[in-house]
């Protein structure tokens, strides 16, 4: 269950978010409307009644924060809605040219884009450390196992598509796993060796692509440290115990601790207590009974058992550098790759190819916002470009009431010659709230659903 402050942190994470896209969203619209020739009336973050506003511009445009903070539009002169004066003749949206109308609705989508492409920018400038994709544990009997994959094998290649980080290869593993059932691995050992490896998982490949599903579905873990011993902590409990660097912790007090962070875990629950430790030496189990140490006071107290992680990880961590053209070409490609996988999904989720537990809605979206923000700047900028691309694609769905609706309305009056009638259009509206609402409620569900477990 949320604490209070974890769930006004959402809240205000989510509302911050959603502020900043669509005010990046709406502005493309904006701009590009003026510069197209168009009035605008109103320039609105937010919906309902305004709490603040402010008139500028030669046009007397209307600036509002509303109090709803959960959307935002700009209003165009518009002759459908009433008349026009005369010095505004040709000024109103649905008088500019069809072009000039395809453009200002296309410039919302567009902006989201190019925000997502300086959002990557601005993380890649000062490089960052990258965890190759390597495999962690394997659970028996599963369809990892089967395949033989081995801890710490890195994934080189899936298919034909190189892979060098997480991100991207698992993009190409649900490529793969949808498209045909089976995950084609080249896989590298700790020796250097390559081979490769297939996970058939047949028809059970939609149910894997259900959030959370993949690795737990597949059979394995994303790599993480063993509690192998480096380093020990002179006069430390570990070391007054007899263990040794290249020892393997494998539980204390009975609790399995065979990764890092299940070791940390364990030990920092117990300042100064004392405790079994079952740990392997050359292949054979031993047992020692040790007092961990302690540190901090108060809630902050923690134990500590005198080791250090062994130097295993820099042979799946590096730092990723670039330059300043280089960041800037692949932000451009990671929003680029990230747009078509995001059509990608969406197009199997209407086959059926993908779970439709993958569509999140505003509570789940307030949670990752909330989560992005507590770990900090850069985490939550990386948030606002994910959204930011989903946030460009949806708008561009030919639904009438969403962008790319409205650019299908501009366009078939481009072939005709004339406008599509009111009763067509009226028709459209239709089907587009309906769609809408069919959608928000798959989320809606999906959203209560994880949140019942």
């Amino acid at each position: 269950m949320l604490s209070m402050s974890s769930a006004l942190i959402n809240l205000l994470s989510f509302v911050v978010a959603i502020s900043i896209l669509i005010a990046i969203h709406e502005y493309g619209h904006y701009l590009v409307g003026r510069w197209s020739g168009m009035k605008v009336l109103r320039f609105s973050i937010g919906f309902g009644k305004p709490i603040w506003m402010r008139r500028s511009g030669k046009d007397n445009t209307e600036y509002c924060l509303a109090s709803i903070p959960l959307g935002g539009y700009v209003r165009f002169l518009d002759s459908r809605e009433g008349p026009v004066a005369p010095e505004d003749e040709g000024r109103a949206f649905n008088q500019r040219p069809a072009a000039a109308r395809i453009a200002t609705l296309l410039a919302g989508p567009l902006f989201n884009f190019l925000f997502a492409i300086v959002a990557y920018w601005v993380l890649f400038m000062p490089g960052a450390m990258v965890m190759q994709p390597a495999i962690g544990e394997i659970v028996p009997d599963s369809y990892a196992d089967h395949a033989g994959l081995q801890y710490g094998d890195k994934i080189v290649a899936v298919g034909e598509v190189q892979t060098s980080d997480w991100e991207s290869t698992l993009v190409a593993i649900l490529d793969a796993m949808v498209a045909s059932g089976e995950i084609p691995l080249t896989l590298e050992d700790e020796h250097g060796g390559q081979r490769r490896a297939v996970l058939n998982v047949g028809e059970d490949a939609a149910r894997l692509t259900e959030p959370g599903a993949l690795f737990d579905g597949l059979g394995f873990a994303v790599w993480q440290p063993l509690s192998r011993v480096g380093a020990l902590t002179p006069g430390g409990a570990a070391e007054l115990a007899g263990i040794r660097a290249g020892d393997e912790i494998l539980s204390i007090n009975g609790e399995s601790v065979r990764l890092w962070t299940e070791l940390l875990t364990v030990v920092r629950a117990r300042p100064g207590e004392t405790v079994e430790v079952e740990y392997s030496r050359d292949g054979y189990p031993s047992m020692v009974s040790l007092t961990l140490g302690d540190e901090g006071d108060g809630d902050n107290r923690r134990g500590l058992i005198g080791i250090g992680l062994a130097d295993t990880t820099a042979d799946y961590y590096y730092l990723r550098k670039y330059s300043l053209v280089e960041s800037l070409s692949a932000a451009a490609d990671k929003t680029w790759t990230s747009t078509l996988f995001t059509i990608r999904m969406l197009g199997r989720m209407v086959t059926g190819d993908v779970s439709i537990k993958n569509i999140s809605g505003p509570i789940n979206i307030a949670q990752f916002a909330g989560e992005s923000a507590e770990r900090g700047p850069s985490y939550f900028l990386g948030f606002l470009a994910i959204i930011s691309i989903s946030l460009g694609v949806l708008n561009l769905l030919p639904i009438p009431v969403l962008d790319g609706g409205q650019i299908v309305y501009q366009l078939v009056e481009l072939v005709k010659g004339s406008p599509l009638t009111d009763r067509a259009q009226m028709l459209g509206q239709q089907i587009g709230i309906f769609a809408l609402l069919l959608l928000m409620s798959f989320a809606f569900y999906n959203d209560i659903a994880r949140i019942l477990g």
